[in-house]
């Protein structure tokens, strides 16, 4: 048994990291369909502010830093798994920014309030911004596992030399 898990871990020296670094990047899927379930509706001028453009401006940081973590913890780079953890903190308090706002906020159109955000909308965002909060703990997670496994089996390997 513990040749089988040698050999595992010698095997990590050579192979990529495709779990953290496969969830990373479904992290960003779900983004993106948040992204598109938020930008869809246009419900009078309650959109259009500085939010908004904020809003866009972090999406794109953040699918530019979590493929960036992607890539780097598929070497088992660990720093990386801190700045995954990091984004799905902030994934999971974007919840209560804009979704929150748009939900509880109405504004009148043809003498009529109406919701910003209706609940099946805002129930799709929050489910997104999970979805990818907890993939990209998750994946930190498997990183961080992984890359002290590995860092530990080379200090080994480098002792026995």
């Amino acid at each position: 048994m513990n040749e089988e898990k040698t050999i595992r871990l010698d095997r990590m020296r050579y192979t990529k990291n495709t779990l953290a670094s496969g969830l990373a990047l479904l992290s960003i899927i779900f983004n993106v369909f948040f992204f598109i379930s938020i930008y869809e509706s246009n419900v009078g001028s309650w959109y259009y502010n500085i939010l908004i453009g904020a809003s866009i401006l972090y999406n794109l940081v953040f699918m530019l830093a979590a493929f960036l973590s992607s890539e780097g913890i598929k070497n088992y780079k660990i720093g990386y798994s801190y700045v995954m953890i990091v984004l799905g903190i902030i994934q999971v308090i974007r919840i209560f920014i804009y979704p929150m706002r748009a939900h509880t906020a109405t504004v009148t159109i043809q003498d009529q309030a109406v919701t910003v955000m209706e609940n099946r909308q805002f129930i799709f965002c929050v489910i997104w911004l999970l979805a990818s909060a907890a993939c990209l703990i998750v994946g930190a997670v498997v990183g961080m596992v992984r890359s002290r496994a590995l860092k530990a089996h080379i200090a080994t390997l480098d002792k026995a030399a």
